[in-house]
C-alpha cells in the first residue's frame, strides 16, 4: 500500500510531520483529519511512488506554439472552483487534464501531476513549465500554499488574467476595422497604379503630350509600383526584422521602448495599457502576500517595456535602502535622452521624404533614357528631387525637436505617485493599486474607442484625396488632348 508524507497542524498550532499508509490521497487526507490535524502538505513518498508507478509516463501529444491565455484563464477558474469544493490538488489537476484537448497546457498538466506524485509542491511543479505558467503565476501559487489559502489565490489569479485578457481583446477588436480598411485601400491604389495608369502613360507618349507636374508625379509613382512592387511585401517584413534584431540588444530595446510609448497618437495608448497591467500585477501580488521586493521584480519582468523595467529596478534598489515606493517612482520616471530613441524619431519623420526620393530617382532614370519630350519630365524630376530632400530635412528636424521636448516628460504621472504614497501611508497599497489599474483600464477603453472613431473619417479623407489626385492627374492631359484635337 502507498505511503504518504504529510505536514499538518494540530489544534494548538503545532506543526506535525509524519507518514501514513493509504490507498489514495483522498483516503490519506480523511484519515489525517480524523486524527484531529489540519493538512498543510501531502505527497506520495518517493519510494512508494516509484513502486506504485505503472512503469511508463503517459505519452505526450505533439503540440506547437504556447498555451493560449484564455485557456489558462479557464483552467485557473476551474481549479479554484475544485479547490474551493475541497478536492485534493492532484485529483483536481487530473480532472482538468482529462477534460483538456491536446496542447501545451495539457502536456504541462501531465508533467505537473507527475511531479506532484513524486513529492513536489504545486508551485515547484509549475515552475518547471515556464512557457505555460509565468513567474507571476508560480509565485502567487507559492504564496497561496504558504498561507493555506490556495483557493482564494486562484480566484484572484483568475480575475487578474480575465481582466488582462478582456482589455487585450478590446484593443485588438477595435483595431481590426481600421487595419482592414487600410489594407483594402492600399490594395486598390496599388492596382490602379499597376494596371490602369501605365495604359494612360502609353497613350500620352503616343500623342507626345507635354504633361503637367501632377501627371508626371503620378507616372513616376506608377513606374515605381510597377518596377518595385515586391517592396510592398518585403519592406514591412524587413522593417519588422530589423526592429526585432535591434531589440535583442539592451540599449536597442531601451531606445525602441522609449520611442514607442511616446510616439504620436498610439504612444499614449501603449503607455496607459502598460500602467494598467503593471499596477494590477503589483496589486494582485501584494494582496496575495508575496514579499514586496519579489512582487516588484515579478512586475518588472511582466511589464514588457524596458523603460518600466528600469523604473521598477530603481524602486527595488531604493526599498532595499529603506525608501518608500512613491519617491523613487517619481524620480526615475522621467524619459531622459537615448540616441537610439532619437534615431527612431528621425527615421519616422524622414520616411515619407525617403519614399518620395525613391520615386524621384525612379522617374529620373526614366527621363534619362533620352527621347523627344523628356526635357520637361527631367525638369519635373529635378523639382521632385528637391521637394523630397526638403521633406526629409523638415520631417527629421520636426520629429527630432518633438523628441527633445519629450525627454523631460514622465511616463508615470502624479496621479499614480500620489495614490501609491497614500496607499503606503494607510497600509492599503493593494487597494490603491487596484484603483489605479481600474482608472487606466477605463482610459485605455475610452482612448481605443476615440481612436477608432477618429481613424474612420481620416481614412475616408485619405482615400478621397488619393483618388481625386489620380483623377485630376489623368484628366488634365486628356482635356489638353481633346482641346488640341478640336482645334
Amino acid at each position: 500500500m502507498p505511503m504518504y508524507q504529510f505536514e499538518a497542524m494540530d489544534r494548538t498550532g503545532q506543526e506535525i510531520k509524519d507518514v501514513i499508509e493509504a490507498t489514495t490521497e483522498e483516503e490519506a487526507q480523511n484519515t489525517i483529519r480524523q486524527m484531529g490535524y489540519f493538512v498543510t502538505k501531502l505527497s506520495l513518498k518517493k519510494g512508494a511512488a516509484k513502486a506504485g508507478a505503472p512503469g511508463q509516463k503517459k505519452k505526450r501529444p505533439f503540440a506547437m506554439g504556447g498555451a493560449k491565455t484564455k485557456h489558462i484563464c479557464t483552467f485557473t477558474r476551474q481549479l479554484s472552483i475544485l479547490q474551493d469544493a475541497g478536492l485534493p490538488i492532484l485529483r483536481s489537476l487530473r480532472i482538468l487534464e482529462n477534460n483538456l484537448k491536446g496542447g501545451k497546457l495539457k502536456n504541462a498538466l501531465m508533467d505537473i501531476c507527475d511531479e506532484i506524485e513524486t513529492g513536489s509542491t504545486l508551485s515547484e511543479a509549475m515552475s518547471k513549465c515556464p512557457k505555460v505558467f509565468s513567474r507571476l503565476y508560480v509565485n502567487m501559487i507559492k504564496a497561496g500554499e504558504a498561507g493555506g489559502a490556495l483557493e482564494t489565490i486562484l480566484q484572484r489569479l483568475a480575475e487578474f488574467l480575465e481582466r488582462a485578457e478582456s482589455l487585450k481583446r478590446k484593443v485588438k477588436g477595435a483595431m481590426i476595422y481600421p487595419v482592414a480598411v487600410v489594407l483594402v485601400a492600399v490594395g486598390i491604389l496599388a492596382g490602379i497604379m499597376y494596371f490602369i495608369v501605365p495604359t494612360f502613360k502609353k497613350m500620352f507618349e503616343e500623342f507626345e503630350l507635354k504633361l503637367p507636374a501632377p501627371t508626371l508625379l503620378l507616372m513616376a509613382m506608377s513606374d515605381y509600383v510597377v518596377i518595385y512592387w515586391w517592396l510592398m511585401f518585403l519592406l514591412p517584413v524587413v522593417i519588422w526584422l530589423i526592429g526585432k534584431l535591434i531589440r535583442k540588444f539592451k540599449h536597442g530595446r531601451m531606445g525602441y521602448d522609449m520611442f514607442i510609448i511616446k510616439v504620436p497618437i498610439f504612444g499614449g495608448l501603449v503607455e496607459k495599457n502598460i500602467l494598467a497591467r503593471t499596477t494590477r500585477t503589483l496589486g494582485t501580488l501584494v494582496t496575495s502576500g508575496v514579499p514586496i521586493l519579489e512582487a516588484l521584480n515579478i512586475t518588472r519582468e511582466t511589464s514588457g517595456n524596458a523603460m518600466f523595467e528600469r523604473i521598477f529596478s530603481k524602486v527595488s534598489e531604493a526599498i532595499r535602502e529603506g525608501e518608500t515606493i512613491s519617491k523613487p517612482m517619481k524620480e526615475h520616471s522621467y524619459m531622459g535622452f537615448h540616441p537610439l530613441a532619437l534615431f527612431y524619431w528621425v527615421w519616422m519623420g524622414s520616411f515619407p521624404g525617403i519614399m518620395m526620393l525613391s520615386v524621384a530617382v525612379t522617374a529620373g532614370r526614366g527621363a534619362g533614357k533620352g527621347s523627344d519630350g523628356k526635357a520637361s519630365q527631367a525638369g519635373a524630376t529635378g523639382q521632385l528631387l528637391f521637394m523630397s530632400l526638403g521633406a526629409i530635412g523638415i520631417g527629421a528636424f520636426a520629429c527630432a525637436a518633438m523628441y527633445l521636448l519629450k525627454t523631460r516628460s514622465r511616463v508615470i504621472d502624479d496621479l499614480v505617485v500620489n495614490m501609491v504614497d497614500v496607499g503606503e501611508e494607510t497600509g492599503e497599497l493593494d487597494t490603491m493599486l487596484y484603483k489605479i489599474a481600474d482608472n487606466y483600464d477605463e482610459e485605455v477603453r475610452v482612448m481605443t474607442e476615440g481612436l477608432t472613431k477618429l481613424i474612420e473619417p481620416l481614412l475616408i479623407v485619405f482615400l478621397g484625396v488619393a483618388v481625386g489626385f489620380i483623377v485630376i492627374s489623368l484628366f488634365m492631359p486628356l482635356i489638353s488632348l481633346i482641346t488640341s484635337l478640336s482645334k
